[in-house]
């Protein structure tokens, strides 16, 4: 606690100074471009990962960025999407996974959640991915499997965002984009989805498949 609290006190003597003119404007309104659903993990920082200022990305937050389908749990998450989509109207979503996630960790292994009944609660929401998963990459185990469902469970959350009237509408429109990340918190790396190649790749470096 105290490393934040002097972090606290360095921000309000060095950091919100020199940004004051920025925190005046935001002060009355808010127009983030980008709605950045991320895993909970206190290894993520969104903001210090796309080394944007205050003001920029709307972020949801929780364990294993997960999107519940549309109805399935009206709650903070499906609030926020709504809210971002129809009010703020952002432009882009994006649903960063991440490696050694500990949420797809549980949902390989329920068996660890049986003191957990909250979070095993919530991991149904990729219930789909295990589906997936067990279907189309039975050939892999270990390290390689949890890679694949990572890159998997990032793939059917943006499929849950489909069916979200707000999001369905703006799709249909033509003014909302859609983007599957997954980050390397060991390397830096960013893999991200694209459609055409069925690839998880990243600018002048490597390929991942989905499956």
């Amino acid at each position: 606690m105290e490393k934040v609290l002097k972090g606290l006190v360095r921000f309000q003597k060095e950091v919100f100074a020199k940004k004051k003119k920025l925190f005046s404007s935001l002060s009355k309104q808010q127009t983030p471009s980008v709605l950045f659903v991320t895993c909970s993990d206190s290894r993520i920082d969104p903001s210090l990962l796309t080394q944007t200022d205050p003001g920029d990305l709307f972020i949801i937050r929780n364990a294993g960025n997960l999107v519940p389908t549309y109805g399935a749990a009206i709650g903070g998450s499906t609030a926020t999407i709504e809210y971002g989509v129809s009010v703020l109207q952002v432009k882009d979503i994006i649903i960063c996974g991440h490696m050694d996630c500990g949420a797809m960790k549980g949902l390989l292994h329920p068996e660890k959640l049986q003191e957990l009944p909250a979070v095993k609660a919530w991991l149904q929401h990729g219930e789909t991915t295990l589906r997936i998963v067990k279907d189309h990459c039975a050939h892999l185990e270990g390290e390689k499997l949890f890679a694949a469902t990572i890159r998997e469970n990032v793939l059917v959350q943006l499929d849950h965002l489909k069916t979200h009237p707000a999001v369905a509408t703006r799709l249909r429109r033509g003014d909302l984009r859609l983007h599957g990340w997954v980050y390397s918190i060991e390397t830096g790396d960013v893999w991200v989805y694209d459609e055409k190649k069925n690839n998880f790749v990243t600018l002048g470096k490597k390929k991942q498949k989905t499956r």
